[in-house]
């Protein structure tokens, strides 16, 4: 029997070509696998097909993995594989199981001994850290910050504190509709010299990733409303 493979497929970041972000190696893989863990199951779908428009999607088997799945049935999941067949984790955007679901997908393959393999494609997290010119020595990534607004900016204070300590880059994304308001929190609660660096819709047509120091982002922002976006912030 041929050894069954869990592989982390990652996928376009937003409506970029395939050929721009995904290795040709990828495209190969994604069409051997029948069964597929997936998000969002229209938006996986649709990245199929984008991978190539003749494959057939109702041949395929799908699983949702999301914030609604009961984690207890998701070891089901991975049934095929006892069966020599390969499944592939797919995630809305980006790479699965960083900052998005498929960790625990991936623990149970671990603990059953099961081959894991992630595929090379983009991160928006790992590729505003290589373009904002801050520390990659050391640097932490956070998820989201609070929403009430005394926890959040106690805890941008307590980040900043840790990168001027510990010489530390930290990074961290927002729900698209706030991110405009998170900047600007980031402006007045963090020292003048802090920097920040923007990372808009990273690997798009539309990229836009730009570091200053807080002083130099004041009233200067770009419009972020429901934009893809990574922040990092670093000592000055």
């Amino acid at each position: 029997m041929k050894q069954a493979t869990l592989y982390l497929i990652p996928v376009t970041l937003g409506d970029s070509a395939i050929d721009k972000v995904i290795p040709k190696y990828n495209l190969e893989i994604i069409l051997n696998i029948k069964h597929f863990i997936v998000e969002n199951l229209r938006s996986a779908r649709r990245f199929l097909k984008k991978c190539d428009p003749s494959i057939n999607i109702e041949e395929l088997t799908f699983y949702e993995l999301n914030k609604h799945t009961n984690r207890d049935t998701i070891g089901n999941y991975l049934n095929a594989m006892s069966k020599g067949e390969s499944i592939g984790i797919i995630s809305e955007s980006g790479c699965p199981a960083i900052a998005d679901p498929g960790a625990d997908v991936v623990e149970i393959a671990q603990r059953r001994g099961y081959k894991v393999t992630p595929l090379v494609g983009p991160s928006s997290i790992l590729m505003s850290l290589m373009a904002s010119g801050f520390n990659g020595q050391s640097f932490a990534f956070h998820g989201y910050l609070p929403i009430d607004n005394g926890e959040k900016i106690r805890r941008i204070k307590q980040l900043e504190n840790r990168s001027y300590s510990e010489n530390q880059t930290h990074i961290f994304i927002e729900t698209p509709y706030r991110n405009q308001k998170l900047a600007e929190d980031l402006i007045s609660h963090c020292k003048p010299q802090t920097k920040m660096c923007i990372a808009m819709n990273v690997s798009l047509d539309n990229e836009y990733i730009v570091t200053k120091t807080m002083k130099e982002w004041k009233g200067k922002l770009p419009e972020m409303h429901k934009q893809l976006c990574v922040f990092l912030i670093h000592k000055g």
